[in-house]
């Protein structure tokens, strides 16, 4: 096992050495794509491609604005036992003749997007147009938040994950069953089977009700390990005696099992290679389910950064080589459902989370910012008796509706301060959410779909590899 490691790290350093040679001439920029509770990594990330392609609407990314990116068209992706990402299925999906939303990806997939880019300044006026690769890598938000599994026993995640589950309606009947058993029992395999089962209805109904701690992330995601020994675990309290072959030590067992042999081979394989990151939040819907979801949200953003964090997990360190993520961008998705005039409301309430994860996870690395956006705007705007309003097609109906979230405080600490304080609900008012459907488009030549301040992301994210 030494020996394979060895020479398994010596055969990454050389991989990596090679890359970057090539990198010299044909820049690669590795951007990772994932998402919290339904916040929209396919829509964004078709948006984002399909803008980048035609950038008539890109007037924030300066190098589509000064005309620095010439060309920008689809490449074979450099990994092949990675799956696709279908761009032209979910493109055709947004601005077909009848639009709606693309079915979400469940798994790792990739794609690349080459740019024929001229440079500015000293180094535009001697050398001619360059080519850079946008490598995309979309994954799902639960595989991130897995990565503080790592630092974590059985014993510490089955208390916290016992302790959340205990304070929600939605828990109580997973945490009587797990309370009421005796873990220092013989393994049963259909008592094991039952255990697991209840706990993944468990993260199925939390994750329904806008929360974001849905760990282990394998439970909800599957694939081709459903029903393997490595997922049928749930936490358990510490029995008085456990001995070998118990219920106990058996899931203690297999939660190391899913760290070495699911968490850990992605973050080797896929993570360790990501140069900018960009988490997608679903800020809104966690504020509409009200304080005990964003306090969910904002333990969830500082598990992230602590993930980022150099140097705070030793074992990723020595998989990065010295590599580190250059920007992360948190991102509050469908801005569209507000009115402008709340957007900037919206994006303090990101920045005033992203500060206090920042805070608790002792967080000096990657550059990060906070913004609200829309990756495809599905709505217009309007006012109605008073009030700022969006107007949209209903998801179920078709019909076209004119609808009034509630007002966002001004003050972010009034959303942030009740999260954190365990409020049952919020003191001064509701937060109302609309399942709109793509609006019909008729694209202009050169224009790609229209989005919210998704040119502002691309700068931020990708820009400074443009120039």
């Amino acid at each position: 096992m030494i020996l394979y490691d060895i020479v398994d790290g010596i055969g990454r350093t050389v991989e990596g050495a090679t890359q970057s040679v090539t990198g010299v001439f044909e820049p690669t920029i590795r951007l990772g794509v994932t998402g919290l509770s339904r916040a929209g990594k396919t829509v964004f990330i078709t948006s984002l491609i399909a803008n980048l392609m035609d950038r008539a609407r890109m007037g924030q990314l300066r190098a589509a604005a000064d005309g620095g990116i010439q060309t920008a068209y689809l490449h074979p992706q450099p990994d092949d036992t990675i799956p696709r990402f279908d761009f032209e299925t979910h493109l055709a999906a947004l601005t077909g003749a009848d639009p709606h939303w693309p079915v979400s990806t469940r798994s790792i997939s990739e794609l690349r997007l080459s740019m024929r880019v001229q440079p500015t300044g000293l180094m535009g006026m001697v050398s001619g147009p360059r080519t850079v690769h946008l490598d995309i890598v979309d994954y799902p938000g639960e595989w991130l938040l897995d990565l503080g599994l790592m630092e974590k026993s059985y014993a510490q995640w089955s208390e916290e994950a016992l302790t959340r589950a205990d304070g929600r309606d939605a828990g109580a009947a997973f945490v009587a069953l797990a309370r009421s058993t005796d873990g220092g029992v013989k393994l049963d395999e259909p008592q094991a089977k039952r255990f697991a089962e209840a706990y993944t209805a468990y993260l199925k109904a939390i994750r329904e009700a806008g929360y974001s701690d849905y760990t282990p992330g394998r439970f909800l995601l599957p694939g081709d390990l459903e029903g393997s020994p490595v997922l049928t675990f749930a936490p358990m309290p510490v029995p008085q005696v456990s001995k070998r072959g118990s219920l106990y030590r058996e899931f203690e067992r297999r939660f190391e099992a899913y760290k070495s042999k699911v968490v850990k081979p992605f973050f080797r394989d896929h993570f360790s290679r990501i140069d900018r990151q960009v988490v997608l939040v679903d800020a809104l819907g966690a504020i509409h389910s009200g304080p005990q979801a964003v306090d969910d949200l904002r333990n969830a953003m500082a598990d992230i950064l602590g993930a980022f964090r150099p140097g705070a997990n030793a074992w990723l360190s020595q998989l990065l080589f010295g590599k580190r993520v250059e920007k992360i961008l948190f991102a509050a998705t469908k801005a569209d459902h507000l009115h402008h005039s709340q957007h900037g409301r919206l994006t303090a309430i990101m920045e005033a989370l992203l500060r206090e994860a920042r805070d608790r996870a002792d967080f000096a690395g990657a550059k990060t910012q906070a913004m609200s956006i829309a990756a495809l705007r599905a709505t217009t705007e309007d006012h109605l008796q008073g009030l700022d309003v969006v107007r949209g097609r209903l998801v179920n109906t078709g019909k076209q509706a004119a609808f009034y979230p509630g007002e966002l405080p001004s003050d972010p600490a009034k959303i942030i301060g009740a999260a954190r304080d365990g409020a049952q609900g919020w003191l001064d008012g509701e937060y109302s959410v609309m399942n709109f459907a793509p609006a019909k488009l008729n694209l202009a030549p050169g224009e790609g779909p229209p989005h919210i301040r998704l040119d502002r992301a691309a700068e931020f994210l990708i820009g400074d590899r443009l120039r």
